[in-house]
């Protein structure tokens, strides 16, 4: 026995040393892990843009350019085969995913239909006599998508890498979006300007065997086209459709000295060569550069080029030639992109933001530990000692993974010091309770870790489903948050089961204590024998009155949505001189064409909190809205945070945030269930929608807005909440079975009782976590946290007078509850499974 004592400890200590180890590479500064190994520098805790300040884009290949160009495709292909067979045909077209054709000779259709079945494009069916419908293959976009966002990635990284931006990350996200991340950027409209471009170039012939006008009324002669240029007004040109050379047969880009307008490019080899010989024939005539399909410039050919060196000048200044050699030289793009979100944060603002969350996190652990010290004396002292052994480890496992640390990381980690000590609280009470019911003291430590195990499991299960729903059915700031408070709870089980287990052995043998220490305080709770049930038909009364007080308010759309649900832009600007004037603001983005949605003060005068909604249509139309806001108010204002989300990101997120919440909600459900008779797991669920919809109505009158992290509140509050319930209907069941005649007000009067010391400890240290979050952790989460707050008060309030009142209410009877029945039977009682 003394031998296995000795390696738990000895794991213990190997555990903290790993972690410090762990941790050692982000506690240092940067220039002192040079000579680390790579294994431990590779470690780093990576604070988040939303700490550092800086910009993120999604981007998405666009499919229905992609649709187009492979309908414009399969019609040329289908054009050629069958021009290649002679056959004569008519009436070519495609609309969507749809081609229709016509044969006009009838002694040709078995050759046509052989023809158009060969080419594999699609199905193929014949609507009437010589008439061909071919249905393009459903998932040959989606394939098509795929390999253009996966050959995108690279594409994207060259071209913003010229901008030479310190500590850019282009990656492939999920649903076969890029990702860019500029730590320190905070105005990111040159790389959309930059990405805005596929960057097909092209040089080609213009035809000058045809006027424009007369191409344009009687059609354009065999193998030309017309084309328009970028300028105002634009200027048309017949030209012909084959490439002289491409951007593929380019060398090298460069723009101009001396910030001339122009750019200078070189071709390779045998680009060149085949330049030189059509220049040499073709003298005088004039060759127009393509971009993307628009004529960007023109030159009359003076004589053969034979060094392949050419200069492009156009309709754009030093900066925009600039932009357009980058282009050029990182080459095209697999398929155009759009940008469907856009996140932003002036770095000052990312400091502050990281300033305060951090001293909240340490106002959280300080008070926590202040409260167990006081209530618990000794005991506090160890519980606190494995809470900092918990964040030590919770931290080194975050370094392990490797997630960005984020506001809504470290406020996962500020929540999760709130209920850390649940588990020790519940297993000290179970303590307090067997030494006042007559054991030695060393016998009830025994019993009170044992007996509290299966409480404290059943409560950390509920919160370990809403946060796996969460991690899995979220966006990525709740996936960072849920993270965070998962790896927070395994780490907290863990330590309470070893560590907390093992310094109260330690200060047993040591101290040689028969009773327990004066310091523990938490006696005061057993004199109060409150009757709750006595009120419980008032208490139903009010919370009817109030639900339909909220239900009024929903009806009545006080409810705000967030940009995550509605889509559009939110833009946080900051007065340069003198404060923020809100009329003037808003005229002058309506003057403008912009749809403003709402102005708003932040914080201070000076600030201010403008919500735009999209320009037009399409996923582009955001962006276009914040491009006229920051023209018209750049001047006047700075721009300290910009969110864009195009109606593909706030669809999904709509989608996602209701399926995770279902989903939640139905796992929670189910839990309890199994693990209680139906009784119980219907007054679970009344108290559930109880919490639930009180916050909704707290969302709506404080005029939070609900947006995905209001819905990872709302199942972090029905995970806290089904927590309390578990402990409260532990102690209900236990009752059950040891008397089975008293009433039940009474009985659940006394379970409540009994565990009322846990419920108001437990709900204090997480309120006095949440509530240094709100205060101290700064407005980016100030509104989480305070909804959190409240949700995590009116939670413990349903505990006692919903989920109990509700058993009565259905007529649960102690004289019809037998052993085995939603327990482990009459094994329940020796090996226990109550808080």
């Amino acid at each position: 026995m003394q031998q296995s004592a000795r390696w738990k400890t000895f794991s213990l200590w190997l555990v903290l040393a790993a972690s410090l180890l762990v941790l050692l590479p982000s506690l240092l500064p940067a220039r002192m892990t040079v000579g680390l190994p790579g294994w431990m520098a590779g470690h780093r805790l990576v604070p988040g843009l939303d700490l550092t300040g800086g910009s993120r884009l999604v981007l998405e290949v666009s499919r229905s350019d992609i649709a187009a160009e492979r309908l414009r495709a399969a019609v040329e292909t289908i054009g050629s085969t069958l021009r290649a067979a002679r056959i004569a045909h008519s009436d070519l077209n495609g609309a969507e995913d749809t081609i229709d054709v016509t044969v006009t000779a009838p002694d040709r259709l078995d050759a046509a239909r052989t023809a158009l079945a060969g080419l594999g494009l699609g199905a193929l069916s014949e609507p009437e006599s010589g008439k061909f419908r071919i249905v393009l293959a459903a998932d040959a976009v989606d394939s098509a998508a795929s390999a253009a966002s996966l050959g995108a990635v690279d594409a994207v990284r060259r071209r913003v890498e010229s901008l030479d931006i310190p500590e850019l990350v282009v990656a492939r996200g999920e649903r076969d979006r890029i990702v860019v991340s500029m730590p320190g950027l905070t105005d990111p409209q040159r790389v959309k300007d930059m990405l805005a471009t596929v960057g097909k170039l092209s040089a080609r012939l213009v035809d000058d065997s045809v006027p424009l006008d007369t191409a344009i009324e009687d059609g354009v002669p065999a193998g030309s086209e017309v084309l328009y240029s970028t300028g105002e007004p634009p200027v048309g040109y017949v030209v012909r459709q084959d490439d002289l050379f491409t951007a593929v047969d380019v060398a090298s880009a460069k723009p101009a000295p001396n910030d001339e307008p122009f750019i200078e490019f070189v071709l390779k080899a045998g680009a060149a060569e085949k330049l030189a010989a059509f220049t040499r024939e073709n003298s005088g005539r004039t060759i127009a550069i393509l971009l993307d399909g628009q004529v960007i410039s023109t030159s009359r050919i003076q004589g053969a080029i034979t060094d392949g060196v050419g200069r492009l000048s156009g309709d754009f200044d030093a900066e925009g030639a600039a932009n357009l050699a980058r282009i050029i030289a990182s080459g095209p793009l697999p398929a155009p992109l759009t940008i469907i979100e856009e996140r932003s944060i002036e770095p000052a603002l990312g400091t502050t933001s990281a300033t305060t969350v951090v001293v909240a996190l340490a106002v959280a652990i300080v008070a926590v530990v202040a409260f167990m010290t006081f209530f618990y004396g000794v005991l506090g002292v160890i519980a606190s000692l494995s809470l900092a052994f918990a964040m030590v480890l919770s931290f080194a496992v975050l370094a392990l993974v490797g997630a960005p640390v984020s506001l809504s990381m470290i406020a996962g980690m500020v929540l999760t010091v709130g209920i850390a000590v649940d588990a020790s609280v519940l297993i000290f009470e179970r303590i307090r309770e067997e030494v006042k019911g007559g054991r030695e003291l060393s016998r009830s430590v025994l019993v009170g870790f044992r007996r509290a195990r299966a409480t404290v499991l059943d409560a950390s299960v509920t919160m370990f489903i809403a946060i796996a729903v969460l991690f899995l059915l979220s966006a990525a700031p709740v996936r960072a948050f849920a993270l965070a408070v998962g790896i927070g709870l395994f780490a907290t089980l863990v330590t309470t089961f070893t560590l907390t287990r093992r310094l109260v052995t330690v200060w047993l043998n040591r101290s040689h204590a028969t009773h327990l220490p004066k310091g523990v305080r938490t006696g005061l709770f057993d004199r109060l024998n409150l009757r709750f049930m006595a009120v419980r038909n008032g208490v139903f009364l009010l919370t009817a009155v109030l639900s339909l007080a909220i239900a009024g308010l929903l009806v009545a759309g006080k409810l705000r949505l967030g940009i995550d649900f509605t889509g559009g832009a939110a833009l946080e600007v900051q007065a340069k001189a003198g404060n923020a004037d809100l009329d003037d603001i808003t005229a002058r983005l309506n003057d403008a064409g912009v749809d403003v949605l709402t102005v708003t003060k932040q914080r201070d005068a000076r600030h201010a909190l403008v919500r735009l909604t999209s320009a037009g249509e399409g996923e582009n139309a955001e962006q276009t809205s914040v491009l006229v806001a920051r023209g018209e108010l750049e001047d006047d204002y700075d721009f300290r945070r910009v969110e864009v989300v195009g109606p593909a990101i706030s669809g999904e997120l709509i989608d996602t945030a209701t399926l995770g919440f279902v989903v939640g909600l139905l796992a929670l459900i189910a839990y309890i269930w199994v693990r209680f008779e139906w009784h119980f797991a219907i007054g679970a669920i009344i108290a559930l929608a109880h919490d639930v919809f009180f916050t909704l109505g707290f969302l709506a009158l404080a005029k939070i807005e609900f947006n995905v992290t209001a819905v990872a509140a709302l199942l972090t509050i029905a995970g806290y909440s089904l927590n309390d319930t578990m402990v409260v209907y532990d102690r209900i069941r236990e009752n059950l079975r040891h008397f089975k005649q008293m009433p039940l007000p009474i009985l659940i009067d006394d379970a409540i009782n009994r565990t009322l010391s846990r419920t108001v400890l437990t709900s204090a240290t997480t309120l006095i976590a949440l509530a240094a979050l709100a205060l101290f952790g700064g407005e980016a989460i100030g509104t989480f946290a305070l909804t959190l707050l409240f949700g995590v008060a009116i939670g413990t309030i349903s505990s006692i007078y919903i989920a109990g009142p509700i058993l009565i209410l259905f007529r649960l009877q102690p004289e019809r509850y037998r052993p085995g029945k939603g327990g482990k039977g009459p094994a329940t009682e020796a090996t226990g499974a109550n808080g």
